[in-house]
């Protein structure tokens, strides 16, 4: 191996801030390292919220409205914070540290919310089942929370483009591998989900909340054990300054020289000499055509004096505005990502209520599974399709497409919202039938029907096989077509189409029942299902989705990729 083949060539350094060395650094040895601190970290965020809202109304005695409402507050700050950990991270603090740092808050909000569960004066009053929470408990409980929110914000969009800069982007060996990272990275989530939703759910209903909010607490503990020990082995790309700040140049550049023509030469469009971009830890980007506005940021004119100083706020280099070009381009196919998230968000939602009017008992057993315990068949259809995905479609789809990742992550995602379509049409059609079992035997007033709850089943599979194709398609989508130093922030952004999804299913949810309720109908979501027509919510969704596909079709076929100085797509 040549010497220049020994150092990588996409900007990364080591942990001492020198050229990273191939062989010492970086790829699978580095990985390991990664995928179990999100492994842990994720097992510890799912075993403390997904059992938070039965906390809140039987620990601290919140009414049911008001936990509720508590919890989707705090769920949505989760997702909200992402956005403040990525401008961290792209503009001053890097990954690395920045994933450490939000760690080790994570971890004191995660221990303070185990003593605000287990030690006297902080703990409920308890008397029997009957538990009371005084303003500072209650205090106590909210402050760990939202540390633990914090937390997450700066671990959620860094970890997965961190674990994908351990790859050299200008290594066609090492950039095949990338691939697969991502989709193990989301094997590795679900893992943690997995553990997460059985055994801490059961803890937690049968032992205590002292140890189901504890055993959160020392996995995170394990999982900041884990990302530090691989220090030496990381690859680290430098921030590269406020990205915000970047983009409000290249609109105020443009907006000064909106009377200035664009040369038909892009060679007079001004860029650095060196071979390297003015941007730290970002690589040049080649031109691109299209938003040819914002191409009169990069204009020189007399006036701007590129020997000496040059006033970013006037003149702006190529790579500059390609930047601002490429988060622009990625909006719309970000914005087809929320129609999906609708539809993966009624795991949560009505397929818990239909599943709650079906037979809950496993067999003749006295035993009942939770209705929102099918979201584990959510989870091993994932833990399945993964493997499949990357061990027998990739090697096959490449031997048709010639495509290095057999598929195309546009393509990968087209395929995955396809197939989120028939996740609604199966619920649908489990809907009906349901319906017409209460209508011929009169089961109108009945709290479960004689259908077993596992005729789900379907439904959270099919779910789980469409994440596979779109979330994870979606995660490595938005890293390589991000610019370099924005790629957190990028990250952050795909994470928040979950949140937007979240609030476009309670939107629909609310026109819905506000239109169906006129003249004293029940509408299509009553309380009592037996009297309404979730199936049409779910026609609908099915309907939006198909829709949102052609959209996302007609996004795809325009997409301009993003393409770095010296490289060929």
């Amino acid at each position: 191996m040549a010497e220049d083949d020994v150092y990588t060539k996409d900007g990364t350094v080591d942990h001492h801030g020198n050229p990273a060395n191939k062989l010492k650094t970086g790829t699978w040895k580095a990985c390991p390292f990664i995928l179990g601190n999100e492994c842990c970290e994720r097992l510890a965020y799912y075993g403390m919220s997904t059992n938070l809202v039965l906390y809140f109304k039987n620990q601290l005695n919140e009414h049911s409205a008001t936990a509720s409402k508590n919890v989707s507050d705090w769920s949505g700050t989760c997702y909200i914070t992402p956005l403040i950990g990525a401008f961290i991270a792209d503009a001053y603090l890097g990954r690395y540290w920045t994933i450490a740092s939000f760690s080790i808050i994570y971890v004191i909000g995660m221990a303070l919310l185990t003593m605000s569960a287990s030690v006297s004066g902080l703990k409920p009053t308890c008397n029997g089942d009957d538990c009371h929470a005084t303003n500072v408990q209650s205090t106590v409980c909210f402050i760990a929370l939202y540390l633990i929110a914090l937390g997450t914000g700066g671990i959620k969009p860094c970890v997965s483009s961190y674990g994908a800069d351990q790859f050299d982007d200008a290594d066609e060996v090492e950039k095949e591998h990338k691939s697969s990272f991502f989709n193990w990275f989301y094997f590795s989530i679900n893992i943690g989900a997995l553990i997460a939703s059985s055994l801490l759910v059961w803890i937690q209903d049968n032992v205590g909340w002292g140890w189901g909010f504890g055993i959160p607490a020392v996995t995170m503990a394990v999982a900041v054990v884990s990302f530090f020990s691989g220090t030496r082995l990381y690859r680290n790309q430098k921030p590269g300054g406020s990205p915000l700040t970047r983009i409000c140049q290249v609109f105020v550049a443009s907006v000064r020289k909106y009377k200035v023509e664009v040369p038909a030469d892009k060679s007079l469009l001004y860029e650095t000499a060196d071979s390297e971009s003015a941007i730290q830890g970002s690589r040049k980007l080649d031109h691109s055509k299209g938003l040819r506005f914002f191409d009169k940021a990069a204009v020189q004119e007399q006036s701007d004096d590129v020997k000496s100083s040059v006033n970013p706020w006037r003149l702006c280099t190529v790579t500059q505005v390609e930047e601002l070009k490429a988060i622009i381009r990625l909006l719309p196919v970000w914005a087809t990502g929320i129609i999906f998230a609708t539809v993966y968000g009624q795991m949560s939602t009505l397929f818990v209520l239909q599943g709650a009017t079906m037979n809950t008992h496993v067999g003749n057993s006295s035993f009942k599974i939770p209705p929102a315990s099918l979201s584990i068949f959510d989870t091993l259809s994932v833990i399945f399709w993964v493997p499949v995905y990357d061990q027998i479609i990739v090697p096959i789809a490449r031997k048709f497409t010639g495509h290095r990742n057999g598929l195309t992550q546009l393509w990968r995602m087209g395929i995955g919202l396809f197939i989120s379509i028939f996740s609604m049409l199966s619920a649908g059609v489990l809907e009906l039938v349901r319906l017409r079992i209460v209508k011929r035997h009169n089961y109108y007033d009945l709290e479960e029907i004689p259908m077993s709850i596992f005729w789900q089943v379907p439904q959270y599979f099919i779910i789980g096989c469409a994440e596979v194709f779109t979330f994870i398609g979606q995660l490595e989508f938005f890293y390589e077509q991000a610019p370099d130093a924005m790629r957190s922030l990028c990250s952050a952004l795909s994470l928040l189409t979950v949140a937007l999804g979240q609030y476009l299913s309670s939107l629909l949810v609310t026109i819905v029942t506000n239109i169906s309720t006129k003249n004293g109908s029940p509408g299509w979501i009553p309380d009592n299902l037996n009297y309404g027509h979730v199936h049409y919510f779910f026609w609908l969704l099915a309907v939006l989705s198909v829709v949102n596909l052609v959209a996302f079709l007609l996004v795809a076929r325009l997409y301009t990729y993003k393409q770095t100085v010296g490289t060929l797509r």
